[in-house]
């Protein structure tokens, strides 16, 4: 038996797959009329409890009592909790399974755990359809709790190919949240990855809607099986029945303004790469892309004053030539998610050493992510296997199977990206991955020259190659300065 708090889309339809699952849900919502409504409709089951106020709510639950709130970020979540305090006891468990920031989750479970109630910060990804047939659960917090909560959780959340929940413990503190956090900046990249290749195929190419659907459904075959492929074929040549109900024959996706909303986990995500000295550099360019389109007025009178590749280089190609450059998109798309993915798993990383986490499971982690989440893909199958082969590979990158499907996805990316760039397309997640691989495949970059010129104008010092590091030097580069150095640290 649990509670759970929040008559949302989501909130609604998580209830009726515990429901559904065999657990009885006892179910409140500040605004007392969706209870009514709800109980008299889907919710019209009998192992389904409307409850009328937090005091029936909570006397409705069995010792230890099981919350489940998912009610929207931020302070309403606090709001809730204060609400329910003054009515739990020691050992009870609250699990906050909306899209709070993992901060906020920290603090909350800190607060928490000085009254001796489990707090658990719960990641859950996979839409209306996902809550109701089984969701990706990214669960972290109060260890305590879980194995009070772990048979609900596995239960109700969906199942990968070989059978296993996509469910499974983070760690303390917001490292649930955390995980979520990255899995929807993933989600970011993802998107606007399939964006760009969309605008190649359409703008460069010059596929209909027809063709370009064709192309979406054979890579859902491949190496880019995925629930967001699949669904970016069915969008394009979804026809827009008009307010009338009757279609036009027109396709609704060449209908949609092109301004593209965000609610912030994305931002979240960089933020949190920089904070950590993390190079995310997909993502973030995915979400700058989104400040972007957001700017469209301002880009429409752009467009009639800049101009990009000139006419004389729009290039004509042979069926032969776009059969190919079809599947030179495949691979940039593909390599350029091999290095979104690794770029996420690098940040994950790099929090559980900050936030003091200890190692996170990053194989299992990858496995949560299988099925039920908007992120959903075979190729998740592979990650999964990477970090089993070895749990602490520094970056999917250096994995074997990793290395070879870079190389062979190689050529085809490079060849796109150089189209794309001369004919005045903007692809700023498959370039930013593609200066993210060289970067990182280059022993000797040129940052000695940004250290020369930090030393130069401000004294900061440098590290030599032929001295250990972390041995700092200055050089009087005009001949007349000082010795006197602004010292060294890490902003």
């Amino acid at each position: 038996m649990l509670g759970l708090v929040g008559l949302g889309v989501m909130g609604e339809n998580l209830i009726l797959n515990m429901a559904n699952h065999g657990f009885t849900v006892s179910v409140y919502n500040r605004t007392v009329d969706k209870v009514d409504k709800f109980a008299s409709g889907r919710g019209n089951l009998p192992n389904i409890i409307p409850c009328r106020s937090p005091e029936e709510f909570v006397a409705s639950l069995a010792r230890p009592r099981k919350i489940f709130l998912l009610v929207q970020a931020g302070n309403p979540v606090d709001m809730t909790i204060d609400k329910l305090l003054p009515l739990l006891e020691q050992g009870d468990i609250v699990i906050d399974g909306g899209n709070s920031h993992f901060p906020d989750t920290q603090r909350r479970f800190n607060a928490l755990r000085e009254k001796q109630i489990h707090f658990v910060g719960c990641g859950v990804s996979g839409g209306e359809e996902g809550a109701l047939n089984g969701p990706s659960i990214m669960p972290g917090g109060a260890g305590e709790a879980w194995p009070a909560i772990k048979e609900i959780l596995q239960s109700i959340s969906a199942k990968a190919s070989d059978g296993k929940p996509c469910c499974d413990w983070i760690g303390p503190g917001g490292s649930g949240h955390f995980v979520k956090m990255v899995h929807n900046g993933i989600e970011y990249g993802d998107m606007q990855l399939i964006a760009e290749g969309y605008f190649i195929l359409k703008h460069l190419l010059g596929l209909t809607n027809q063709e370009m659907h064709e192309v979406f459904r054979s890579w859902n075959t491949g190496v880019l099986d995925s629930y967001l492929i699949e669904i970016t074929a069915e969008i394009l040549v979804k026809l827009d029945d008009g307010e009338d109900g009757a279609h036009d024959g027109g396709f609704i996706v060449d209908r949609i303004l092109d301004k593209a909303g965000q609610k912030g986990t994305g931002k979240w995500t960089a933020v949190a790469a920089l904070d950590a000295g993390m190079p995310l550099t997909l993502i973030g360019e995915a979400v700058f892309a989104r400040c972007l389109s957001a700017q469209k007025a301002e880009r429409v009178r752009a467009a009639q004053k800049l101009h990009g590749a000139a006419p004389a280089l729009a290039p004509i190609f042979s069926e032969g030539e776009k059969a190919a450059l079809i599947d030179a998109v495949r691979d940039a798309l593909y390599a350029a998610k091999i290095v979104s993915y690794a770029q996420g798993f690098v940040l994950l990383r790099a929090a559980a050493l900050e936030q003091g986490w200890k190692s996170l499971n990053y194989a299992a982690i990858a496995g949560m992510w299988r099925g039920g989440c908007i992120i959903r893909s075979k190729f998740l199958n592979n990650i999964t296997e990477a970090f089993e082969r070895d749990p602490e590979l520094e970056n999917l990158l250096l994995d074997d199977f990793f290395v070879e499907q870079v190389h062979h996805a190689l050529p085809g990316w490079r060849r796109i990206a150089s189209q794309a760039i001369l004919n005045g397309i903007a692809i700023p997640a498959i370039s930013s991955a593609l200066s993210y691989f060289d970067g990182y495949r280059t022993a000797d970059g040129p940052a000695n020259l940004i250290q020369g010129q930090r030393d130069y104008f401000g004294a900061h010092t440098y590290e030599r190659k032929d001295k250990p590091e972390g041995t700092f030097f200055h050089c009087n580069w005009t001949g007349h300065g000082g010795n006197t150095t602004a010292g060294t640290y890490n902003a």
